[in-house]
């Protein structure tokens, strides 16, 4: 084929995308004095990365399928705009070998490999073919065509368990289920086969065997138009959570340098097989010995800042320049490992809540400046909506310095700095995953998240008497401040009355716990606040983000967001987050009760697993859903007979809406 249709220089870029991936992509190719042209549903259309490009086009309605999922329309709003190439970022069509192939057909360059290198690495049987005859090590595994149950079910029991079933196609842990037993085998195929159908249109399915404890290591590779094929050294990417990474870091503090030469050596080899033009990952499971090649991902990976990090490299230019038919501007001995990078993904979901994926309008959005080793990749800003139809991913913070324990401490500082609120984020949970010991001393595995889920995930400690006063600081400060709106205002001056000196009670609570009471004495002289038969001297001033709060002369830094009654406070303590029980509020709080079989988020119903009659056991599945790409399965919430099914497979459900009953048994 004629190599001026694959690699030529462009002015315009589309970018087939949303969301950080599509900001990131924007923000390098701007830099590089590109048009860029956005790509949005009807649910994006105030997103970030519509703002920041120089032209934007409608796709159709919030469903991915009817937007972002659509071929025709993403090659007609090239045609519209004037694009002459399209960077399919992560996810969506980024390893669709169809719309690689379209884009070709239209006359575009795809920031990417070709369709045929897709195909061949893209399956996950047919990519382990190709290693085991390049000689790649892999993990003993069944990569056949028969997709028969009773051909899945042999190869597991000559396997020997535990397996993993795993889809064929696509990636990001959907359409996978480790197996121990044979009798669990059934369930979890028609299980993975149905979430990968939903997920990449393709239900085919391989087994492997099952390393336990393992850890996930793969490595950057990147190819040009001339031969040329680089490894950028690898990442350690073992803290998952149901086969989703949470954190990532390069270079592997696993590996030594006998053993980060053999992998990458291996990764080479294995994009070799196909002559790989582009940037792509070779990912592979380690036993903390060997490492096995799992599969590769034939475009750029959520976690490439990492990479970025340490090599100095902007991959997302060495992309660009690739698809211009530039050859790679370094070799193999020409880069260099600097330091160490860390990186954390922010998502929208309740980590107390089995990280139920989270929706709503975005209230406060503060993230830390990016000084002092600190980088945010960010998709979502203040005042942004989060859909229910796509990825819940919001930001990532990626954090450096020369060695890791320093590049863990500045990541955690910057998420112990952030503040999103109107919407649940897992950055708590970060916070405490990053900081605990065996994180730190990398004792870990793919299920150490899961092991440890219990305190990554445990109660806010009760406020303190900090606490309780910077409550109400906070509330003080904010109406001193929308007083300041009111020009030669005495009151703007905190405590100033006429004469005399007054009361003020307040009353905060965490959840349904008891109240806690405090007093405020202002008016003439300093001013106290009173707890039990303490009183302490009060001062505050406001800064950039919060305030200063002195007690007893002791100064302290608190941040602080209100919204309506609730207060979310960060002191040396920890965050907190406390309910202001308003007596002039007129409060009328409901809560929805435990036991309700309700649809947590708009969603899809796709199994219905119990029959109406049957009795249950407390926990018994009584139908999944899908969420945000991922499938949510609804228990009964104590034992009881099932009454009632409202819903049938294939509804779309709308967020709080009953979908089942359950009568309890009354024991």
């Amino acid at each position: 084929m004629d190599r001026s249709k694959l690699y030529r220089r462009f002015r315009t870029l589309l970018i087939a995308n949303r969301g950080e991936i599509a900001c990131r992509v924007i923000r390098t190719a701007r830099a590089m004095g590109l048009r860029t042209v956005a790509v949005y549903s009807e649910a994006d259309r105030d997103a970030m990365h519509v703002a920041l490009a120089d032209e934007a086009v409608l796709l159709g309605p919030a469903r991915a399928r009817d937007s972002y999922l659509n071929v025709e329309r993403l090659i007609e709003a090239a045609r519209k705009t004037g694009a002459e190439a399209v960077h399919p970022g992560y996810g969506f069509l980024s390893e669709n070998a169809e719309f690689a192939h379209a884009c070709l057909d239209a006359g575009l360059v795809f920031v990417g490999p070709t369709a045929g290198m897709m195909t061949a690495m893209g399956s996950k049987s047919g990519s382990k073919a190709l290693m085991e005859k390049a000689g790649v090590p892999l993990v003993p595994g069944y990569h056949g065509e028969a997709q028969d149950e009773a051909t899945l079910a042999k190869a597991a029991n000559q396997i020997g368990f535990p397996i993993l079933v795993k889809a064929s196609a696509g990636g990001g842990g959907r359409g996978m289920r480790i197996v121990r037993s044979a009798a669990e085998l059934g369930p979890a195929i028609v299980s993975a086969k149905r979430e990968a159908k939903a997920a990449f249109g393709d239900d085919r399915m391989l087994i492997e065997k099952y390393v336990d404890n393992p850890r996930h290591i793969e490595v950057q590779i990147i190819g040009d138009s001339h031969g040329n094929l680089l490894s950028l050294f690898e990442r350690e990417c073992t803290l998952q959570r149901r086969h989703q990474k949470v954190i990532e870091e390069a270079p592997s503090p696993t590996l030594n340098a006998a053993q980060r030469e053999t992998v990458c050596a291996a990764a080479r080899k294995a994009a070799g097989a196909v002559n790989y033009v582009g940037a792509g990952t070779i990912e592979f499971v380690s036993d903390g010995k060997d490492a096995f090649f799992i599969e590769m991902n034939t475009r750029l990976q959520v976690e490439h800042p990492v990479t970025e990090l340490i090599t100095g490299i902007d991959l997302v230019e060495w992309q660009l320049r690739v698809a211009f038919g530039e050859a790679l501007p370094l070799r193999q001995d020409e880069i260099r490992l600097n330091g160490h990078a860390v990186e954390a993904r922010v998502y929208a979901e309740n980590p107390t809540k089995n990280f139920m994926p989270s929706v709503g309008k975005i209230s406060t959005w503060r993230l830390p400046p990016e000084t002092g080793g600190l980088r945010i990749d960010a998709g979502y800003r203040e005042g942004d909506s989060v859909s229910p139809y796509y990825d819940a991913m919001l930001a990532k913070m990626i954090a450096w310095a020369p060695t890791r324990d320093v590049a863990i401490e500045r990541l955690n500082r910057g998420l112990e700095d952030s503040d999103v609120r109107g919407i649940v984020t897992n950055i708590p949970f970060l916070s405490a995953l990053i900081t605990h010991q065996k994180v730190r001393a990398n004792a870990i595995d793919t299920g150490f998240i899961e092991r440890e889920l219990a305190v990554l995930t445990q109660a806010t400690p009760a406020p303190g008497e900090l606490e309780l006063c910077a409550a109400v600081a906070a509330i003080v400060n904010d109406e001193r401040q929308a007083a300041q709106a009111e020009a030669n205002s005495p009151w703007q001056t905190f405590g100033w009355m006429p004469v005399g000196r007054r009361q003020r009670s307040f009353a905060f609570r965490v959840g349904h716990g008891p109240e806690q009471k405090i007093t405020l004495n202002y008016g003439s002289g300093p001013s106290t606040l009173v707890i039990g038969d303490r009183e302490l001297a009060f001062a505050i001033a406001p800064r950039d983000g919060g305030f200063d709060l002195t007690l007893d002369g002791v100064k302290s830094q608190v941040a602080a967001v209100i919204d309506g009654h609730e207060l979310y406070l960060r002191t040396r303590h920890g965050r907190f987050d406390l309910h202001w029980v308003d007596p002039f509020g007129g409060e009328t709080e409901e809560q929805a009760g435990a036991d309700k079989i309700a649809a947590p988020l708009p969603g899809t119903v796709v199994a219905v697993l119990a029959e109406e009659g049957a009795t249950l056991e407390k926990g018994a599945p009584i139908l999944t859903l899908e969420v945000m790409k991922m499938e949510q399965t609804l228990r009964a919430p104590y034992a009881g007979v099932l009454t009632s099914i409202k819903c049938k497979v294939g509804d779309i459900v709308q967020e709080g809406v009953e979908l089942a009953v359950v009568e309890p048994s009354g024991e």
